[in-house]
């Protein structure tokens, strides 16, 4: 397969972070990133920058962040991940999580309130995130399994639905349209 070939249109910009905070761009899909299931050795086949695949072994990595631009002139944070706390309660449906990892960092997110959550916890043996400042270069976050020291869930965040429509009638029609016996007995 050559590097034209897996360099389809579903394929996206990715920046991994290894847990020693080395950093490989290239490109991956938006799910299904994880490989090697059934030898028990998970990797990721990043197709890099020169069009080579480079394998990286799943317990090494400590994020995968889909961004809009490589930005490898940021050697510290091209992620740009500024802000890795929401302010306040995030207004987007999601799962909104907290993920502890093993230097004591924390990094919250939106997970999916569907079967996404499930597929990313089996498929890839890692979540899917939206991250709290969907304005900078990361759009989407996964953090594997192994990456993480704690995962809380702060919270569910769901659109409110609509009140429903209340509507108001007179007591005596209710009771005319019920008894319509007694309140002709009680007239006459």
């Amino acid at each position: 397969m050559t590097a034209l070939q897996l360099m389809a249109s579903s394929r996206k910009k990715v920046l991994v972070r290894m847990l020693d905070q080395t950093i490989h761009a290239g490109y991956l899909p938006l799910m299904g990133i994880v490989s090697g299931m059934e030898t028990g050795l998970p990797v990721i086949e990043l197709l890099d920058l020169s069009g080579r695949l480079e394998t990286l072994a799943l317990d090494e990595v400590r994020h995968v962040a889909y961004v809009r631009d490589f930005n490898l002139d940021n050697a510290v944070d091209p992620e740009n991940l500024v802000r890795r706390t929401f302010l306040a309660r995030p207004r987007t449906e999601g799962l909104w999580v907290r993920i502890q990892f093993a230097g004591g960092d924390v990094l919250e997110g939106l997970a999916a309130l569907d079967i996404g959550l499930a597929d990313g916890l089996l498929e890839d043996r890692g979540v899917y995130l939206i991250p709290p400042d969907i304005r900078s270069n990361t759009q989407r976050l996964f953090v594997p399994r192994a990456a993480m020291t704690q995962l809380q869930v702060l919270g569910v965040v769901t659109t409110p639905s609509k009140p429903a429509r209340v509507v108001k009638v007179a007591a005596e029609s209710i009771q005319d349209d019920l008894f319509p016996a007694l309140s002709s007995d009680s007239e006459g």
